[in-house]
């Protein structure tokens, strides 16, 4: 395949151009010229076979050969709820959560959460999703929400609603079952006794992971594996 760039504009015509850090990427770090071959996306679904037409100090123009409508997306919809972890374990939880299909990324709010998502770690985080993308091939940008609670979260019928908890029955006796899965992991100490009990009124199903001590970077990669392989009917 083709180096893989992401476009901010919609492609909506004949040509199409990357500025910023993708252009940067392009010109100075792959070192591409007028007449190589690239493959951009938007972040809507679609990829695009292009040819470079143009470079220059702060952009690069290409021009569309083909559209593919390429589709690498899970069969159903699966969203993450997480406390996020401290440092650079953020990133690395977003890069994974990218690669296994997650379509809706939300930062919780817990009473025992010690990482605050402010803006500038969200738009950090929003910079990550473009980068996994492009690696793991995705067309479609991962959305990264703003931060709530567990009581924020607005439940939809048809839904099936997952949270990890210590000393509950096994994720492996969750009943499987077609449509949209939204999950939750808390941060380092767990979610309260009094959150897990106001999630249960709400619909959630809790589960434990098993009996060791995960890291909730760990648990929120085990739980959307989990559900990413209730229904990935990824082509390839």
């Amino acid at each position: 395949m083709s180096d893989r760039f992401f476009v901010e504009s919609p492609i909506v015509s004949d040509v199409a151009r990357l500025t910023g850090a993708e252009a940067q990427h392009a010109a100075k770090a792959m070192r591409l010229k007028a007449g190589d071959s690239v493959v951009l996306f938007d972040g809507a679904g679609d990829e695009f076979s292009a040819q470079i037409s143009q470079v220059s100090k702060s952009a690069v123009d290409c021009k569309i050969i083909e559209k593919h409508p390429v589709c690498r997306e899970l069969s159903h919809d699966l969203i993450l709820h997480v406390a996020l972890p401290k440092g650079d374990r953020q990133r690395w939880l977003v890069e994974k959560a990218v690669e296994l299909g997650v379509s809706q990324f939300v930062p919780l709010i817990t009473e025992r959460g010690v990482a605050r998502p402010t803006n500038n770690a969200l738009t950090r985080l929003r910079k990550t999703v473009i980068e996994a993308c492009k690696q793991c091939g995705r067309n479609k940008l991962m959305q990264i929400s703003n931060p709530c609670n567990l009581q924020q979260v607005q439940h939809q019928a048809g839904t099936q609603y997952i949270l990890a908890h210590p000393g509950t029955p096994p994720l492996a006796m969750v009943r499987d079952r077609p449509g949209p899965i939204s999950t939750a992991v808390g941060p380092e100490g767990g979610f309260s006794d009094h959150e897990v009990a106001e999630a249960v009124q709400a619909g959630w199903t809790p589960c434990s992971l098993g009996s060791r001590v995960l890291r909730v970077e760990t648990a929120a990669v085990a739980l959307a594996t989990w559900a990413s392989l209730q229904g990935d009917k990824v082509t390839r």
